[in-house]
């Protein structure tokens, strides 16, 4: 994090924060994103998820990629604590499970900036709503 020497540098850090913010919550361009739903029910915040949020917030900033990283409940994989689910934009979502640092590192080199698969996707076997 970087220092504040003045209040100017003060003003365009909360400006630089908001926006983030803004994304994260509204939505407004996660069309064009890569989104990530960290799974942060009860089974997923004890099995690590949330250091796993935090590192994946960091390092998308970190490596410039322009990403929405959000919280949700539970996605039904709890034997697979913690679990993410990573949409590209134009391609479908992939579930991946067991996910600590060097897997969420992995899947920031390998899936996201690259779009190669990676070990510990969970196939999913149900249909939204948007498919009937």
């Amino acid at each position: 994090m970087t220092k504040v020497k003045s209040l100017a540098d003060l003003k365009k850090m909360k400006e630089e924060l908001q926006a983030k913010i803004e994304v994260r919550e509204k939505g407004e361009v996660s069309e064009n994103l890569v989104q990530i739903k960290v799974a942060m029910a009860t089974c997923g915040i004890a099995a690590g998820a949330k250091p796993i949020m935090e590192f994946l917030i960091d390092e998308l900033d970190k490596r410039g990629i322009n990403a929405v990283v959000t919280q949700t409940g539970c996605m039904g994989y709890c034997y697979a604590e913690p679990t993410i689910e990573v949409k590209l934009p134009g391609k479908d979502p992939v579930i991946f499970g067991y996910v600590d640092k060097k897997k969420a590192d992995e899947i920031i080199e390998k899936y996201i900036k690259n779009g190669e698969l990676v070990d510990g996707i969970i196939p999913t076997n149900y249909e939204t709503i948007d498919n009937k």
